[in-house]
């Protein structure tokens, strides 16, 4: 009795699993309940808030995001709302509907096959059973005692199979629900075929064209969108847990293909050590590493390393130096007049910051502040072979009330802070030279941030927080008109 029983078990809980998989996934794939589209990648934030144009139709919103573990860009395209981007995307999921159903049918033919079987030997056991039912009534009415007797065990054991008789009954049902479901699986199929033929699903090798397309105009479009506007900086990635409270570690952001070297400095004065790493893993998980000795010590936490150089303030002074790691020589130094040093004009957590030199897409630049600027930033593009100043701008920010500054696309970011609760509340745009307060929040995960820089090529926030080596990526916003692609 149990065979049976557990083969009726096995038809229902599959027709109970197919059909809720029918009434809650179909109408989803076939766009009958109007489910909205997500264009961002799982893992990556929802970047659907920012700034919007007035006319999304018109326009492409794309965002690119340094979220590749080997820092390759990444970038999420809103595509403008009169393109057939929801359509293919509607095709490719009533495929894969279709490949589904197909499956469905398959499975079922499968089941219907087994219970088909199972069907004719059970209709073999009711007849039986019912004739032996119809015999003992005989015995029980002649009233041949001796024979009743020896069919009084076999009675007992037809009391036990009784209760089989309506159970299938249910099973024959069952088979005949099987059938039906078949058949309504062999409908739909028909019906989705239609409807695939109507939205043109078959030309797969047009799909396939403007796919081709896309890609080359999302290519072409990345070439122009080497900036943009910060609208977020994800959670902190330790790297490492290294050294002093206060320090600066950095790549090169114009290395080339297959030099992942990391440089690291501990300290912000009285040390005149870069170690040099191989790569990403050595500094992470190794102490190897080779140690250059600077012809003077630095001041702060504002290097930079920059096509083979590392570019410090010397400290106790406004002198910039370029120092060459292949020739291990200064190749170049030279002053930030009127700059402020030791400890003059630093940033509010002190350690000697008053100049931070950084760099971006642009290039490189150097931060600080002067007495004819009351105290507040100055930013001067320099020239990375003669550090001469191409151009100064003038800011109203106080330096010593800044946390922390990066330069991004030519604009300059600051912190509030670089204790506690931390975000980048202040922006200088260079190409307009106009400020505005902004609100993204940094996550301060050990509570002193001594040193924060920007890496164009990793798209990435590179920062000593107090004693941690951490690294931030960013989120930067682009707009692009349609004819421009």
């Amino acid at each position: 009795m149990s065979v049976p029983l557990l083969k009726i078990g096995v038809v229902l809980s599959t027709m109970a699993m197919i059909t809720n998989w029918m009434s809650q996934t179909l109408p989803s794939l076939v766009g009958l309940n109007s489910t909205k589209l997500s264009v961002a990648p799982p893992g990556v934030p929802d970047r659907s808030t920012g700034v919007l144009p007035a006319n999304p139709e018109e326009s492409w919103q794309v965002y690119s995001s340094a979220q590749d573990s080997e820092g390759r860009c990444v970038c999420t395209v809103v595509a403008p709302q009169q393109t057939m981007c929801s359509r293919d995307a509607r095709t490719k999921q009533l495929r894969q509907l279709l490949e589904k159903v197909q499956n469905m049918t398959q499975s079922i033919q499968s089941l219907d096959q087994r219970t088909q079987k199972d069907l004719e030997y059970v209709q073999r056991m009711e007849v039986q059973l019912k004739g032996l039912e119809s015999k003992f009534k005989q015995v029980e009415e002649s009233h041949k005692q001796n024979i009743a007797k020896q069919y009084k065990a076999i009675k007992a054991k037809m009391e036990e199979l009784r209760p089989m008789i309506p159970v299938l009954e249910e099973y024959k049902a069952d088979a005949k629900l099987v059938m039906q479901f078949k058949e309504e699986v062999k409908n739909l199929t028909s019906v989705l075929n239609e409807l695939q033929e109507e939205i043109g699903a078959f030309d797969y090798e047009e799909l396939h064209n403007r796919v081709s397309n896309l890609e080359e105009r999302l290519r072409a479009c990345m070439q122009k969108l080497a900036c943009g506007k910060l609208t977020g900086i994800s959670d902190a990635i330790t790297m490492k847990t290294s050294g002093s409270r206060y320090g600066s570690w950095m790549t090169d952001p114009l290395a080339p293909d297959g030099d992942t070297r990391v440089w690291y400095m501990d300290g912000y004065h009285n040390n005149r050590f870069v170690r040099e790493y191989k790569s990403m893993a050595d500094f992470m998980y190794s102490d190897n590493f080779t140690s250059h000795r600077l012809p003077h010590p630095w001041s702060g936490t504002g290097q930079v390393v920059y096509n083979g150089s590392i570019y410090f303030n010397k400290f106790q002074s406004n002198t910039i130096i370029k120092f060459d790691f292949k020739t291990a020589t200064i190749s170049k130094s030279g002053q930030l007049d009127y700059a402020g040093f030791n400890n003059r004009y630093h940033y509010s957590w002190g350690g000697h910051s008053d100049i931070d030199l950084m760099v971006d897409e642009g290039g490189l630049w150097a931060v600080y502040a002067t007495n004819q600027n009351a105290g507040n930033i100055i930013i001067s593009k320099l020239n990375p072979s003669t550090l001469q100043i191409i151009k100064s701008y003038t800011t109203n920010h106080p330096k010593r009330s800044a946390g922390e500054a990066f330069m991004i696309c030519g604009t300059l970011y600051v912190t509030n802070g670089y204790s506690g609760g931390t975000k980048v509340y202040y922006a200088f745009h260079t190409n307009s030279s106009t400020y505005e307060y902004i609100d993204i929040p940094l996550q301060n995960k050990y509570s002193h941030i001594s040193m924060l820089d920007y890496n164009p090529r990793d798209r990435a926030l590179y920062a000593w927080n107090n004693g941690h080596q951490v690294l931030y990526n960013v989120t930067l916003f682009h707009l692009i008109r349609s004819e421009e692609l």
